[in-house]
């Protein structure tokens, strides 16, 4: 063969030899193998370690690492373990206080003195880091007489290392006190319309804090407590009365029979609750829980206000009355002891251990302008 042929020979060995190598390069198991060793150069022939590698991608098409795998796992273990909602076992045990009622028929706690575990509960709610409101609404002469030593002793006893937004509602807001708050801890204040009778302030806060709410408490706070002004805090009003939907336990009623309680018991009322019927009776100075619910409470309570107004009736303790029908409707989540709204007028029993706010004198001839 002349030289001239041997050189044609040589040219269509290699380009069969081009075409080969490039069909296989372009092959499935080719691929795998170029980009097995483009993104991992250390992994070897180890059967162990090609486990890492290609079993993964013949499973689920993606190409993640045994070890990234495993890490990813771990991330969300943790994750779920931060979001884990802290059970009632782990911070509460009825038992501490055998001598009153700390367990409703429905499972709810009734929050007292010694019930608590509060380290507990503060290690939890310390990876939360979440934000609590307090309304309180000051109209007329209770401006001058109750908010400022309200304000004062909520900045020191109340939600203590967390973060906390207070709601202030005036009808004046020139003659609001100047407080001085501590860490974590802002307000805001709003002007409200003035109404004639006390009777219709205390009603239509339920409206109020319900617009309030959807207009932008929902966005600004985890937890919501709502508190009439005329009272005092006196110790730590801290986490364990956080929940869905917390009501108050009245000081003078929580050891009666409900028979004798003062529902509104005229069926002519949105608020009637017969005799025979009825839990607890619950105080209208504190109630709370999440934005949503609070929203349920306040949204319904109105509704029942104004259906009375169009009945021409008006329920014998007002919002109270209609709270109490609410409560009756939708059990809350947990309840406080009157340790936690105390009037110091009954004397102090021995199953009051430790009060956290207590009741102001109530000057209404002094406060209100029809009494």
């Amino acid at each position: 063969m002349n030289v001239k042929g041997k050189v044609i020979l040589s040219m269509l060995v290699v380009s069969t030899v081009i075409v080969v190598f490039w069909e296989y390069i372009n092959s499935p198991e080719a691929s795998l193998f170029w980009i097995n060793q483009s993104k991992n150069p250390e992994v070897g022939d180890s059967s162990i370690q090609k486990g890492w590698w290609f079993p993964s991608w013949f499973s689920n098409g993606t190409h993640s690492y045994h070890e990234e795998e495993e890490d990813i796992d771990k991330a969300k273990e943790q994750r779920k373990e931060d979001e884990e909602e802290l059970q009632l076992s782990d911070w509460f045990n009825p038992h501490k206080r055998p001598e009153v009622v700390t367990m409703t028929g429905w499972k709810a706690p009734v929050v007292w003195e010694g019930t608590y575990n509060r380290a507990i509960l503060e290690n939890y709610y310390a990876k939360q880091k979440i934000t609590v409101g307090l309304t309180v609404f000051a109209v007329g002469r209770y401006i001058e007489h109750y908010l400022e030593e309200f304000l004062t002793s909520a900045n020191k006893y109340f939600m203590v290392g967390h973060r906390v937004i207070f709601y202030i509602m005036v009808d004046d807001i020139s003659r609001m006190p100047l407080i001085e708050l501590g860490p974590l801890r802002s307000f805001k204040v709003f002007e409200i319309r003035p109404e004639k009778r006390w009777q219709d302030i205390s009603m239509m806060r339920m409206k109020t804090i319900g617009e309030h709410i959807v207009a932008h408490i929902q966005h600004e706070v985890d937890f919501l407590f709502c508190m009439d002004v005329d009272q005092v805090f006196q110790d730590t009003f801290g986490l364990e009365t956080l929940g869905q939907s917390v009501a108050q336990l009245q000081a003078w009623w929580y050891k009666a029979d409900p028979d004798e309680f003062t529902y509104e018991r005229r069926k002519e009322s949105a608020a009637y609750i017969p005799f025979g019927q009825g839990d607890f009776y619950y105080h209208a100075a504190i109630f709370g829980g999440t934005p949503t619910q609070v929203l349920n409470i306040t949204q319904e309570c109105f509704k029942g206000i104004l259906q009375d107004k169009k009945n021409d009736i008006e329920a014998e303790w007002h919002d109270e009355s209609h709270l109490n029908k609410y409560f009756l409707l939708n059990k809350p989540t947990k309840i406080l002891s009157p340790e936690y709204c105390w009037d110091y007028h009954i004397g102090l029993p021995s199953d009051i251990k430790l009060v956290k706010i207590s009741w102001q004198t109530k000057e209404y001839n002094l406060v209100r302008n029809n009494v």
